[in-house]
């Protein structure tokens, strides 16, 4: 019978290694960050959500400037773009403030989360070090844009739903040891699972940020049952599946479905507060009042118009009905960062510091390739351990980054861009790093076996330090000359 899995005893040593490579992370994403803009304005996307975050903050929480037309976005992303701007006023310190702290959450989150999985302080500092080296999650961290903060919710939610497991399987070794596994031929019941309503909290911000929220809540929602059928089958209850079906699926149902959805619709407090709000009187001006549906609150109802014509907006964004944007990329692409996205780009004779006649500057979101390079190797590292060595790990990062990609096949008319990719990033890292793992070796095994993975794994992880070094100007819209420009563009697909 499998016992309680212990987490590492080095507590302290944990925190501060957390808290030095969180600090490397707050470096990396605050130096500069209120450069570049265009002219003091906003870049790139930046000229959609810093607007509306400053509207949220300066309209009572909503937007209703019918200058924006329909908001495309639920308002969780803004409000927390607005939480910045209230700190340091509508400049690119204050539109872009919280997502840089949002990076340097997710790093922190990263080495916990992977300190755990792999029950390794080391391998969590790895992780992390190599999450600050990520281009796409720090130039997502740099722009006040709605993605890092979708990434912060999804990874947070993993990892209460990775402690979650944890005390199912503490409470089942305890109801073992008791000897009353056996009480009922399904098992146990697990009791009030506060992990797992944090969790459904968390996926509902990530979907009042983004609707591609709702395919991590599926996904992590399979992943909590199936943990909990593998405790039941790993104790031998006698019917386990059924045990699951009758006492698992409901909770979970609760926890990750009407938790996050009314976590969702409390994102809308405002909306339902104000007068102003869009569509917020659909009911009466664009609706009846009758109906089917006329016994439903007409506030939900207007909501529901609203989401409709939002529905009906992302759905029109498809390639056959003319909308082509030079940079779109397709989530076959993703993996490699085969096509980055640039957000910003200057030359000419107003540019200069780069000691040439003619400078560039320019911001392109670029997985480090070091990194992201290795993702179709480490994929199938990670497939083969789950299905030949059942390595339940690699079961729980696939699925994080499974949610992060495959939806994206279902619609492959739509217009797509790299960036929606930045949730998916963290997961890549910790695939990586559960490989890095592998590669060290075993606590057990001899030290010349230990001493050579060492040495492969700090090789790799300075292999990708020195990348991101590289890539540094096209990441920060340092000036460089045209010819350095072109060194950095790797692949014909970058330009």
């Amino acid at each position: 019978m499998p016992g309680p899995e212990p987490v590492p005893g080095d507590r302290a040593r944990g925190w501060i290694v957390t808290a030095f490579v969180t600090a490397l992370a707050a470096i990396t994403r605050f130096t500069m960050l209120n450069y570049p803009t265009d002219a003091k304005t906003p870049v790139f996307d930046e000229k959609h959500y810093a607007p509306q975050g400053w509207q949220v903050l300066t309209g009572g929480w909503i937007e209703d400037n019918p200058g924006y037309g329909l908001v495309v976005h639920p308002p969780v992303g803004k409000q927390m773009i607005a939480i910045g701007e209230a700190l340091f006023g509508y400049t690119a310190w204050g539109w872009r403030f919280s997502a840089a702290a949002a990076g340097v959450v997710l790093v922190l989150l990263v080495v916990r989360i992977v300190r755990r999985l792999t029950r390794s302080t080391m391998l969590g500092a790895v992780a992390g070090l190599l999450l600050v080296v990520d281009g796409v999650t720090f130039v997502s961290s740099r722009l006040g844009m709605l993605d890092i903060f979708q990434a912060v919710f999804v990874v947070a939610a993993f990892g209460c739903l990775i402690v979650d497991r944890d005390d199912v399987r503490a409470r089942m070794a305890k109801v073992h040891a008791q000897g009353r596994v056996l009480d009922s031929v399904w098992g146990p019941r697990f009791g009030v699972r506060w992990w797992r309503f944090g969790a459904g909290i968390l996926l509902g911000l990530a979907v009042g940020t983004k609707w591609s929220g709702l395919y991590f809540i599926a996904f992590f929602g399979l992943m909590s049952v199936a943990f909990d059928l593998a405790t039941r089958r790993a104790y031998r209850v006698q019917r386990p599946w059924v045990g699951t079906a009758l006492r698992d699926i409901g909770p979970a149902l609760y926890a990750l479905v009407l938790v996050p959805l009314g976590v969702y619709l409390s994102t809308y407090w405002a909306w339902f507060a104000s007068e102003t709000g869009v569509y917020r009187h659909a009911v009466g001006s664009r609706i009846g009042h009758d109906g089917m549906f006329s016994f439903v609150p007409d506030a939900l109802r207007s909501l529901w118009y609203y989401s409709a014509s939002v529905l009906e907006f992302h759905s029109g964004l498809t390639n056959s009905a003319g909308n082509q944007h030079p940079w779109e990329s397709k989530p076959w692409t993703w993996p490699m960062g085969l096509r980055p996205m640039l957000y910003y780009f200057a030359d000419g004779e107003r540019i200069s510091g780069c000691d040439a006649e003619q400078c560039v500057k320019a911001v392109m979101l670029v997985g480090t390739p070091a990194l992201w390079w290795v993702s179709l190797p480490v994929l199938g590292w990670g497939l083969w351990q789950l299905l030949v060595r059942r390595d339940w790990r690699w079961a729980a990062v696939l699925t994080g980054y499974g949610a992060g990609i495959l939806p994206w096949f279902a619609s492959l008319d739509r217009q797509m861009y790299y960036f929606y990719a930045v949730p998916m990033a963290p997961f890549l890292v910790m695939g990586v790093a559960l490989v890095l793992g592998d590669i060290l070796g075993s606590p057990h095994a001899s030290t010349e076996r230990r001493t050579t993975g060492l040495l492969v794994v700090c090789l790799y992880v300075g292999l990708v330090v020195a990348n991101f070094v590289w890539l540094w100007p096209i990441l920060t819209a340092l000036p460089i000359t045209p010819e350095h420009w072109n060194d950095q563009l790797w692949l014909p697909s970058w330009r």
